[in-house]
């Protein structure tokens, strides 16, 4: 009998005795793993702090996209509603209201084609905002006709005509050599001598056919997303970024516009779709136009 009890205590010892050191390295193991995971957890806090500032006040956002205009119409409406009464071309300072750039001209009816410009300064004093790029220039242009032609006479490529429809009749805007916008505000009937913000600014494009997100296939509609609006303060400081929806299929309308409670927007940066124009709009290149700005009464800077 006590020679089987000193049996079984030697072999459960010996058993303890290779066990316990695996359970000391899984130990070891697990408190490394939770060490690598404090350690990523504090890069992860160190980079959104170092990208997210403290103050950080989320906007209100108009979004809406479709196949026409009446997909994005009651979005467009609202958006102008909580900005207030249009104040045309009235010379500022105006505590309240909005300005709308339309690029249709006098009673919609113009169909030239303008020179491609930067800055961009047919609106700097009747409506207080400047547009440059880091192309060539910006242009007014229907998507076909006129004297000029037309986008697909200004970008050599016929497809242009059909491809791109107005919010509001004849023209659109875009930029030329690049697919970035700047917009710029000051104070409307001082000849841009009056640095401005805005709390709210909306764009309307056609064509966006990349949305948000990617996922299988090579479908329109379904790879990355291709047109961008970054919003900045005064002092540079990003204040919200975001892409805008997107509606599959030639003409489609889309509108993103955000508000804040105060005059906080100095800067606006577009990217419109993922190369400039010139390419056919195609499973490779997504080509989009814009239309139709609408933003708060610019407010001069103290």
């Amino acid at each position: 009998m006590k020679k089987f009890m000193l049996v079984t205590f030697v072999a459960i010892f010996g058993l303890l005795w290779i066990v316990m050191p695996i359970r000391k390295d899984q130990t070891a193991h697990a408190q490394d793993k939770t060490t690598r995971d404090f350690v990523q957890l504090n890069k992860t806090r160190e980079f959104v702090s170092r990208n997210t500032t403290i103050d950080f006040v989320p906007p209100t956002v108009f979004q809406a996209a479709g196949p026409n205009v009446a997909s994005i119409q009651s979005s467009v409406d609202a958006f102008r509603a909580e900005l207030g009464d249009p104040n045309g071309n009235n010379p500022g300072p105006l505590a309240t209201g909005r300005r709308e750039i339309n690029w249709d001209g006098a009673g919609g009816v113009d169909t030239s084609t303008t020179p491609p410009v930067t800055p961009f300064n047919v609106f700097l004093n009747t409506r207080g905002s400047q547009f440059t790029t880091p192309g060539i220039g910006l242009s007014q242009a229907p998507a076909s006709g006129g004297p000029q032609g037309g986008l697909a006479v200004l970008f050599n490529n016929p497809s242009y005509a059909t491809i791109f429809r107005p919010f509001s009749n004849l023209r659109l805007f875009t930029p030329v050599g690049s697919n970035i916008t700047n917009a710029l505000f000051f104070l409307p009937g001082f000849n841009g001598t009056v640095p401005a913000t805005v709390r709210g600014f909306g764009a309307v494009f056609t064509d966006v056919d990349q949305p948000d997100g990617s996922g299988p296939g090579k479908k329109q509609g379904n790879r990355r997303a291709s047109t961008l609006i970054t919003f900045f303060d005064a002092d540079g400081q990003l204040l919200f970024s975001s892409f805008v929806p997107a509606s599959p299929g030639d003409g489609s309308q889309t509108f993103f516009g955000v508000i804040y409670k105060d005059a906080r927007i100095a800067r606006v940066r577009i990217t419109t779709g993922d190369v400039a124009p010139g390419p056919d709009d195609d499973g490779q290149n997504d080509i989009v136009m814009m239309d139709d700005f609408i933003y708060g009464e610019p407010q001069a800077l103290p």
